[in-house]
């Protein structure tokens, strides 16, 4: 009888648990969603790749071809349209304004928000919940509203057909989205840190320089791509502030492309192309950076 009891207790000791961590999670099978949700998936992605895909086919195009079959692919594939545009001059003048004025815009809408966003969050003062309301409402006036005393003001400032009179108001209309993305992040940043940094002898510009920025990055990467691809599309503001050609950015350049070859469909896309190519790249490859930033500022 105790052989038995011995037996049975070594054979359950030695029967293995059933996993319940991560790696059972893991192991089971994925479910699959309702078809129809796949199908209203694939239907949206379809709606925005396909101009995309036309636009960038229709490069490598002629016209008698986009003529006869719109939808076919090239047959045969041309580059004339694509090189004709790259050895163009206009064409990169306008690719450097847009590069300066993007990279301005980007660098002074994250430097200007990171600070404002580490004071709010990180400081108890009067007005605080004001001016954090004030940032959110700022979410509720896009800059086609406010073009016109906008004009106004960079007229009045002396700003007008200068790169600064885009690069500033561009900071300015950033900065709503800026703030409410990064003070989750820094809000997160536990006291304690701060704390320690101040024992070991770190002033407040130490901490924000050696703790927050780095703790802070993931959003930082994420507002630096918003206002990036934000401030490359942008199209209203050059076109009131900017008068002459040789400050106009790709936008405007597109514009003016398509006006003076309104007849070559085939290079008009070519140039469109070109001219939206350096955000569509940039924005997808980092991609992934966009939605974790925007996750972690959800859950802060």
């Amino acid at each position: 009888m105790s052989v038995t009891t011995a037996t049975s207790r070594t054979s359950s000791a030695a029967e293995p648990k059933p996993s319940t961590g991560r790696r059972g999670d893991r192991d089971k099978p994925q479910k699959w969603g309702s078809p129809v949700t796949y199908f209203v998936a694939l239907l949206f992605v379809g709606v925005c790749v396909a101009p995309v895909l036309y636009i960038v086919l229709g490069g490598f195009r002629t016209n008698s071809q986009i003529t006869t079959d719109p939808a076919a692919l090239p047959s045969p594939w041309v580059i004339d349209n694509y090189s004709g545009v790259l050895q163009s001059t206009t064409f990169w003048g306008q690719f450097a304004n847009s590069l300066i004025v993007a990279i301005a815009s980007t660098a002074g809408t994250v430097v200007l928000g990171l600070m404002v966003s580490f004071v709010i969050a990180r400081y108890d003062f009067k007005l605080k919940g004001a001016m954090y309301s004030l940032f959110a409402a700022g979410l509720m006036f896009p800059l086609v509203v406010a073009i016109t005393p906008l004009y106004l003001v960079v007229k009045g400032l002396g700003l007008t057909d200068n790169l600064l009179g885009v690069i500033i108001p561009q900071i300015a209309f950033g900065l709503p989205v800026t703030v409410i993305i990064l003070v989750p992040f820094l809000r997160a940043i536990p006291n304690e840190i701060e704390e320690a940094a101040a024992i070991d002898g770190a002033s407040r510009l130490g901490f924000f320089f050696r703790m927050v920025i780095p703790l802070s990055l993931p959003g930082v990467v994420t507002v630096g791509i918003l206002g990036f691809v934000g401030s490359w599309n942008n199209y209203i503001l050059p076109l009131y502030i900017l008068n002459s050609q040789a400050n106009y950015t790709l936008p405007l350049g597109v514009q003016v492309f398509s006006s003076e070859y309104s007849t070559d469909t085939a290079k008009v896309l070519a140039f469109t192309s070109l001219a939206m190519l350096p955000a569509l790249v940039f924005f997808s490859v980092f991609e992934k950076r966009i939605v974790g930033g925007l996750t972690g500022a959800v859950k802060g």
